[in-house]
């Protein structure tokens, strides 16, 4: 090591631990990534915040768009190469494709089929393709067959634990170390705006991701990977890119796998840039969610069980509504702002839902949102309203009148009560649409159902955020480059921290996992 590198290093206090990669985060990304520089010969050391792998990705249903020419792709008859994928995912009609960054397009759309491979070598087996996803041209989204271990599967049934139980088994088969229940703080570079990454700092954290008051610091001796998740449950940051996602926004799993802005935040202390940053308001995949009722972790397509270590993060599984006939729903002011039965991706919906409702002193997000029913609603959607299905201790209120319920709801986003007169004219004027059949308000079709028979019922309801598009730009290669246009020599990303384009899912982790991790591992040690 030349002198001005040495003694950077050397200002460091003390390097707890050592090794040449360190990958920040255990989802897809990440492992992909510690797996492809532990395959070039790299000793590599994975920090992840929870007690186990996985981060959303094992929670999904399992799908990677990957194509290209895929084996399974020809199994199943479908022709494609890397320029239909490219043409597909750069489409300036579509929001999925308008502002992607070309250079990654093209070297996603390259590496498909080797990802593809890769992840069959280190123990995932596929199931047969799906139909194309709404910007690919042929089929294109190849699901996993579910990892036939009861005790893998966080949620029973998703099939995401049959791409990161194999993972996380090759890994650990082939040497990596991983440091569980540990937060990255920090990440070390000789200079704050020069020189190499030379480590990250890192603390512990307890079973419900509190500081225990451990730290360490982790010596890089090539490199570091950054696949920490996204942003999407840090409220200043993601109101950089929309400022109507004020705090009454949950996420999806965040109770699993927060997902604070860690890796970007680190990276632009030290310098890096954002990179196609117009794909997190696309409002075209992924970001929101209707979600379920009576729980603050809110995302449709989690029910966790009540046998589930991790349950007491979660405190409720919430309610599925199988018919929004049965609902209405409200903002903070008692008022109900659009049809109910829309689907769960209809974005008019959600830039309804997001409009400020008129009152002085919340002209930001458009406030919490309520299901409102009564006891007719639950017999016939066939509900339980006790532990563990709703939580009471602000997402779930009842009471024996409409007035009353109102003045109920307590919650540390209700700003206010809810006014309760402006609650019963709501509940009578949607009567009186039950009444007539028409919805004079919204053109919910043929309103079925009144709301009259007590006790009536207040179910948090406010859309949950998902995917985060806007992170940290990157290169072909997944090195973080800064406000220069130049890769920070040895950091790089992956996941949802790395921007580069809107593709909802697990493929381009994958991808760029693999690009970075190995590109990390060919570096000269610091």
């Amino acid at each position: 090591m030349n002198t001005a590198r040495n003694a950077a290093i050397e200002a460091v206090p003390e390097w707890d631990m050592e090794c040449d990669v360190i990958v920040v985060g255990g989802g897809p990304g990440g492992m992909m990534a510690a797996l492809a520089a532990c395959d070039q010969g790299a000793s590599v050391i994975l920090v992840e915040q929870n007690y186990d792998i996985g981060g959303r990705a094992i929670l999904s249903g399992g799908r990677v768009y990957l194509g290209g020419g895929t084996a399974m792709q020809r199994q199943c008859g479908i022709s494609d190469n890397t320029a239909a994928v490219f043409k597909d995912w750069t489409r300036s009609d579509h929001p999925l494709g308008r502002y992607n960054d070309r250079a990654l397009v093209w070297a996603y759309a390259s590496a498909g089929v080797e990802t593809y491979d890769f992840l069959e070598e280190n123990g995932v087996r596929w199931t047969p393709l799906e139909e194309a996803n709404r910007i690919d041209s042929v089929p294109r989204h190849h699901p996993c067959a579910e990892w036939p271990d009861p005790a893998g599967q966080v949620i029973p049934g998703m099939e995401g634990s049959g791409l990161m139980r194999p993972l996380e088994k090759s890994a650990r088969a082939k040497g990596v170390r991983f440091l569980m229940c540990h937060r990255m703080r920090h990440v070390f570079r000789e200079e704050p705006r020069r020189g190499a990454i030379t480590g990250i700092a890192v603390k512990e954290l307890d079973n419900m991701f509190q500081p225990t008051g451990g730290a360490l610091q982790i010596r890089a001796r090539k490199g570091v990977v950054l696949a920490t998740g996204g942003h999407s449950m840090n409220v200043a940051f993601r109101r950089m890119f929309d400022p109507r996602l004020t705090e009454e926004y949950q996420t999806d799993a965040q109770n699993w796998s927060p997902t604070r802005g860690d890796g970007e935040l680190a990276a632009i202390a030290i310098g890096a840039a954002l990179g196609a940053v117009a794909n997190q308001t696309n409002e075209a995949d992924g970001q929101l969610s209707k979600g379920r009722l009576a729980c603050r972790s809110n995302y449709h397509g989690l029910v966790w069980s009540p046998s589930s270590p991790h349950f007491p993060r979660e405190r409720a599984t919430g309610l599925v509504v199988k018919d929004y006939q049965n609902v209405i729903l409200v903002k903070e002011n008692g008022l109900r702002f659009y049809d109910e039965t829309c689907g769960d991706r209809d974005y008019d919906y959600f830039a309804a839902a997001l409009d400020w409702t008129g009152d002085p002193q919340k002209r930001d997000g458009g406030g919490p949102i309520w299901a409102i029913f009564d006891q007719s609603a639950v017999h016939r959607e066939g509900w339980t309203l006790d532990t563990p299905y709703v939580d009471r201790d602000g997402y779930f209120f009842q009471a024996d009148s409409i007035g009353a319920l109102a003045t109920a709801i307590r919650n540390q986003y209700q700003w206010r009560p809810m006014p309760s007169d402006t609650l019963e004219k709501t509940v009578a004027r949607y009567n009186s649409f039950v009444d007539s059949g028409v919805d004079a308000d919204f053109g919910k079709p043929s309103p079925r159902h009144r709301i009259e028979n007590g006790p009536f019922f207040a179910a948090w309801s406010t859309p949950c955020l998902h995917d985060s598009y806007g992170g940290l730009r990157i290169d072909t290669n997944a090195r973080v480059i800064d406000m220069d246009g130049t890769a920070i020599p040895g950091l790089y990303a992956t996941g949802d921290c790395a921007g580069g384009f809107s593709q909802h899912g697990i493929g381009k982790a994958f991808v760029f996992g693999l690009l970075g991790g190995r590109h990390a591992a060919s570096l000269q040690s610091n």
